[in-house]
């Protein structure tokens, strides 16, 4: 009987990569040099010529990998991931009033999104009304304007909150604008139980990185774990809290300080549960993630598949939570705001797609595809159709989900994930040596490393040495121009109108009434969530319930950070 290969016989012959660069590598090097000394992420780790079994010394699968669905859930935490179910397609949405945005979230609802995301504007997110002094000229601009019950009840009308998963994008006054969604949905008749959906809730990295902020670390970690425990009992498939590295990256952190920073952040979160007396198997799994992804493709994935590793190790070994769902790191993504370029915007498009595909292949569960007019202003109704399709093009045409995990065993992939996660638990010991993340944060830890970073990089921009397409290369002749979005002069008035006339219409006892009790119950160790939604069913805006509090929580002032 011939042998199938027709005859040929083969002799497998054992090489190293020493043979390799000695013979091959050399010769070819010595016709033609490599086209840069120093190949490196985004990040600046170095990278290797070629990674082979060297590269993984010791390394175990079993400990390392697992299957997915299994901890320490490096591939996934569900067992078919997207063989079973795709991610939650969703744009970030929300400008001018209310009405606008409901008519945005039913075009894209119509359009094959299967989450809403709601973007809030400046004053609402610092815990102000829109006819707070300090919010003129910015009511409507970047987010949705939500002052009251009113503004809620309009921005989800016609949309039942029972068949709709929707993630909220707000920290501080995090507990009031839920207090609202969740008094609509008892207008709806929806039961609370039946709710699904996210707040971000996390204020940590506000003080990191974002800095919108409203109390002190201390009060506000008060108001959090209130709402951990509200949920855990009232609306218990809500995710209480989304900790997001995303901002931290858009800082200009690197991927491992981003991965690092948020696993810290998601420590003190459940730290200051469990001190509460919180039972860590009751609320770790309403606990989700939310990162960020860059352009450099391989980092992103090592980074996601780092994280789940290192959390279901900080869950299991640290806190001895019992439960493998509250071992498991769930987490949203989206794409990276700040790779995206002014200049030559429909390049954009190609970064969007290069990060949607990472988000992808790292295992997200839930994925935002920034449009490529978002550095311009917000999104146009054609430019976030292409930033849907992009995911929708990704999940039906690539074929990258037809197999779970299909860059498992990749000598570079799993080389770098395990690279990461050693930064990671760096980082984080470092931070547990300071006392853990608030006394970090108090000290400017985070935010100095953070800062190097960005220095670091736009350096190296301007240097040419990292090459950003249409920007520092390939600049001549740029003529592409995007439409943008305009949100007119006339939302801002119109929207301190509204708020006058609920102000006018409400019962003004029952609104004192409320306000007092919120303040009373802030003075206790009583739970927050109850008096904040009594005040919301009153018709208190976001801006008196945050100022109650305010008078008995304080104002937070951040410190000089010493770079």
């Amino acid at each position: 009987m011939k042998p199938k290969n027709g005859g040929r016989t083969s002799t497998v012959t054992t090489r190293t990569r020493r043979d390799w660069e000695e013979n091959t590598l050399g010769h070819a090097l010595g016709k033609k040099p490599e086209r840069k000394k120093e190949f490196t992420t985004v990040s600046n780790l170095p990278i290797e010529r070629l990674y082979a079994v060297e590269d993984l010394k010791g390394w175990d699968p079993a400990g390392k990998l697992g299957f997915p669905g299994e901890p320490p859930f490096t591939r996934g935490v569900h067992p078919t991931m997207y063989r079973g179910r795709l991610w939650t397609m969703r744009q970030f949405a929300g400008f001018g009033t209310a009405e606008d945005t409901n008519k945005r979230f039913h075009y894209l609802l119509e359009h094959g999104q299967t989450g809403l995301s709601v973007a809030f504007d400046l004053p609402t997110l610092m815990g102000r009304d829109s006819d707070d002094p300090l919010a003129e000229g910015e009511v409507g601009r970047e987010g949705v304007a939500i002052d009251t019950l009113a503004d809620m009840e309009v921005l989800f009308k016609g949309i039942p909150l029972d068949k709709v998963s929707t993630s909220m994008t707000i920290n501080a006054p995090a507990a009031v604008v839920l207090a609202m969604y969740l008094a609509v949905a008892e207008k709806q008749g929806v039961p609370l139980e039946k709710l699904e959906g996210t707040v971000q809730n996390d204020i940590l990295k506000e003080y990191i990185a974002q800095k919108e902020w409203i109390y002190p670390p201390v009060p506000s970690l008060r108001i959090i774990t209130d709402m951990v425990a509200f949920c855990a009992e009232r609306v218990p498939k809500w995710n209480t809290i989304s900790i997001s590295g995303y901002h931290i990256r858009e800082a200009g952190s690197t991927a491992a300080q981003e991965l690092a920073f948020t696993l810290a952040d998601g420590i003190g979160y459940v730290q200051s549960c469990v001190d509460a007396g919180l039972d860590v198997d009751v609320f770790a799994p309403r606990f989700s993630f939310f990162f960020n992804s860059h352009n450099d493709f391989f980092e992103e994935v090592a980074k996601l598949r780092a994280a789940r590793r290192v959390w279901c190790a900080l869950m299991r070994d640290r806190f001895h939570a019992k439960s493998p769902r509250s071992w498991m790191l769930r987490t949203h993504v989206q794409t990276a705001g700040c790779s995206l370029t002014a200049q030559q915007p429909i390049n954009n498009v190609v970064r969007v797609t290069l990060q949607a595909l990472a988000a992808v292949l790292g295992g997200t569960q839930s994925l935002h595809t920034n449009a490529l007019d978002e550095t311009l202003a917000l999104p146009t109704e054609n430019s976030a159709r292409i930033a849907l399709r992009t995911q929708q093009i990704i999940a039906e045409e690539s074929g990258v989900v037809n197999t779970v995990d299909p860059l498992a065993g990749s000598y570079f992939v799993e080389a770098l994930t395990d690279r990461l996660e050693l930064m990671a638990w760096d980082y984080i010991h470092r931070i547990d040596q300071m006392g853990g993340i608030v006394p970090a944060i108090e000290q400017g830890f985070p935010q100095r490393e953070i800062a190097e970073a960005a220095y670091l990089y736009q350096r190296q921009v301007d240097a040419g040495e990292k090459i950003v397409v249409g920007v520092n290369r390939y600049s001549e002749g740029d003529n592409m121009k995007a439409p943008t979005l305009k949100i007119g002069a006339e939302v801002e008035p119109g929207q301190v109108a509204r708020l006058e006339t609920v102000r006018q219409r409400r019962e003004k006892d029952r609104h004192a009434k409320v306000l007092k009790r919120l303040e009373h119950t802030a003075r206790t160790k009583e739970n927050l969530m109850p008096a904040i939604l009594d005040a919301v069913r009153a018709y208190a805006s976001v801006g008196e319930i945050c100022d109650t509090l305010k008078t008995v929580f304080g104002a937070y002032r951040e410190g000089r950070v010493q770079l």
